[in-house]
Order: C-alpha cells, then sequence, then structure tokens
C-alpha cells in the first residue's frame, strides 16, 4: 500500500460511521450541486461569512452550472468531521480550520497557523508569491483534497480566562481550548487542552468544563457571548498570528470540473480570503472598545510567559521534523517568515511606530 493509500485509509476511520448516512453527490444533467460541510455553526460571525462567500461566487461565476450547498456543523456531519466527509468522498467539500486535521498530519496547521508563526501578510507572501499554495496542494494530494486557503482572521488573541494569568505556571492544570499545534504547545506547560469546536465554547465556559479558551478576535468573540463568562481578555497570542481558513475538494470530484471551473474554485477561494481578511481587521476594533466599555479587563502576558510559550512551541515544531513532508513544508514557511519580516520590520512596522508617535503628539 502507497503512503497515500495508507494516510487516506487511516483518515477514514473515524467517519466511517458518520459519513455513511449521507446521500452521494448529485450530479444533474449539465448542472451539478456540490455539497460542502462546515466546522462552523451557520451563521457564526466572521467565518460563515467566508463559507456563504464562496459559496455565491462558484455558483453565480459558473451562471449557475455548479451550485454549492454550505452545511453548517451538525447538518449532515458534526464540525470535526468534516474533512473525513470528504476524503471518504462521502461529501464534495469542507470548509473549516485546517489546523483541526493535525491528527492526520500535523503539517496541516501550516495552512491555518502554527505557534510562532507567520502574521497575516506573511501567509499571504509565502501562499500566493512563493512555494505556500504548492504545497498546500502536495499534502492535499496525500489524502485526496485539493485546497485553498479562503479566509483569514487575521492574529487571534491569546484568549479568554475567568482568573488573571500572573505567570507561566498558571497553566498548569488549566482546562484551556485551543486546537492546532498551539494547543499541543500548551500542553507542555501542564494545561489540559481540548479541542472543541466554536459552538461549544460558550457552554463549556457556563458549565466549568472549561477555565479559559481562545477562539478568534474581539467580534466573534463578542458575537459568541464570551465576555459574558469570562472577566479576562488577553488580545495578543502566541498561537496564530494570523490564522488562514481553508475550503478543501474532493480530489476526484475536483479533476471531473472543467479548467474554467477549477480557476473559478481556485479564485472564489482568494477572493474570499482578502475580504474576510478585511473584515474582521475593520470590525475588532470597534468590538473590543465595546468589550472594554462592558467591564472586560484587557491584559498583557508577561514576559515569563511568552518565553514560555517560545520555548514549548520551539520544541514542538522541531520535534515533527523527522517527518519529511512536514519538515519540507516547516523549512518553506520559516525561510519565507524570515524574508517577510526583514523587510516588514524596518518598513511597515518601523512605520506604524513612528506614525503612531507622530499622530498621538497632534
Amino acid at each position: 500500500m502507497d503512503r497515500r493509500s495508507f494516510l487516506r485509509s487511516s483518515a477514514l476511520g473515524g467517519a466511517a460511521a458518520a459519513a455513511s448516512t449521507l446521500a452521494a453527490p448529485v450530479y444533474a444533467q449539465g448542472k451539478r450541486t456540490l455539497t460542502m460541510v462546515t466546522t462552523w455553526p451557520r451563521g457564526l460571525a466572521g467565518v460563515w461569512d467566508s463559507v456563504e462567500r464562496v459559496a455565491n461566487s462558484m455558483t453565480e461565476a459558473t451562471d449557475g452550472q455548479i451550485t454549492v450547498e454550505p452545511k453548517a456543523a451538525g447538518e449532515l456531519v458534526g464540525a470535526l468531521e468534516s474533512f473525513d466527509a470528504v476524503v471518504s468522498g462521502q461529501a464534495d467539500m469542507y470548509h473549516g480550520a485546517d489546523y483541526y486535521w493535525v491528527g492526520q498530519h500535523p503539517a496541516w496547521a501550516y495552512f491555518t497557523a502554527v505557534p510562532f508563526g507567520m502574521t497575516a501578510p506573511e501567509i499571504m507572501t509565502w501562499y500566493y508569491g512563493q512555494d505556500g499554495m504548492a504545497l498546500h496542494q502536495e499534502l492535499g494530494e496525500v489524502f485526496g483534497v485539493r485546497s485553498y486557503i479562503a479566509g483569514q482572521t487575521g492574529a487571534q488573541g491569546g484568549g479568554w480566562f475567568r482568573k488573571e494569568v500572573t505567570s507561566a505556571d498558571d497553566f498548569n492544570g488549566m482546562k484551556f481550548r485551543m486546537p492546532g499545534l498551539g494547543g499541543e504547545a500548551l500542553s507542555k506547560l501542564g494545561a489540559s487542552v481540548q479541542v472543541l469546536p466554536g459552538g461549544e465554547i460558550y457552554q463549556a465556559l457556563s458549565t466549568g468544563a472549561l477555565d479559559a479558551t481562545e477562539w478568534i478576535g474581539p467580534w466573534s468573540d463578542e458575537k459568541l457571548g464570551l465576555q459574558e463568562v469570562c472577566d479576562y481578555y488577553y488580545p495578543a497570542g502566541f498561537h496564530e498570528p494570523g490564522a488562514a481558513l481553508s475550503v478543501g475538494m474532493n480530489l476526484e470530484v475536483f479533476e471531473t470540473l472543467t479548467p474554467a471551473q477549477k480557476k473559478i474554485y481556485e479564485i472564489a477561494c482568494a477572493d474570499a480570503h482578502q475580504a474576510n481578511y478585511a473584515q474582521f481587521i475593520a470590525n475588532n476594533g470597534p468590538a473590543l472598545e465595546r468589550l472594554k466599555a462592558g467591564g472586560t479587563q484587557i491584559k498583557e502576558f508577561s514576559t515569563d510567559v511568552w518565553e514560555a510559550f517560545g520555548s514549548a512551541s520551539i520544541e514542538l515544531l522541531n520535534g515533527y521534523t523527522s517527518d519529511d513532508l512536514f519538515k519540507k513544508i516547516h523549512d518553506s514557511a520559516q525561510a519565507s517568515m524570515r524574508s517577510s519580516s526583514g523587510w516588514l520590520e524596518v518598513s511597515d512596522s518601523f512605520y506604524a511606530t513612528q506614525r503612531n508617535r507622530v499622530l498621538s503628539s497632534m
């Protein structure tokens, strides 16, 4: 059995029972309906907007030859079963955050975010200007999917806490919701890390099943009501400095598309990516001010906490480099990040610092 067959078979194990209840994809004469399963509750701020934008763009740009029908988490399969449903061919597409699939392969995290990784502009540089997209497709080939990034939240917050974090020791025993490799790094500090879909976070905090959580940023977090169950918010986090969302299509379905439809799929995802980034940045600032006005206490992690985050993250990432494909993607992303940050630090970052200094004195 070759590597792709082995990994695809492994990926199907947890999904077989759930996926067996789904109908096969519908192909009408000259037209087709593609079912898009998602990791999100319907209407969830920001992320569901990206779902609808991709679906609507593909439907409109193909003049209705392709209709994309989004399904919220739980409507056909559970949120974290979306990938397996597409790999197995029981759904055509998924929309989610690829770091949910690190149990299938840890390199999926690079197409959402990794701890101490790239910011949103750096991800875009790597993905569209260098070899990030090609590597995304190479990884997808192993599992039989064709994926593109199709959303961008920007930098995500460090999290919501019931109690103030005063040192790295406070994470020991803390029940914390954080998916992806960031969650694995946090577990090295003794946290009891849980991976929950967004729709389950509020209840888990309300019942005490969680002590703390990260979600996205002020706008989405406010919509989720996290300020109602936690008093302390840390806007800067180590785990997702720029988090991409992705759409993946079953590769066999992708290969049945016409060349024009394949290009429409790619462009629809890129369009959703840039629109979603603008949406989050536009909404996060006003939302943060509302949270402050409502009594949320805004905090920053201390230097020793950041050092602990860094040590755990470096140890974690280095531990995966024995896998050839992970190392290939890791090395590419790291090289791109170093190159981009070298320029951004002396241009954009320096300018922003000087701009804020000058304007604050006027």
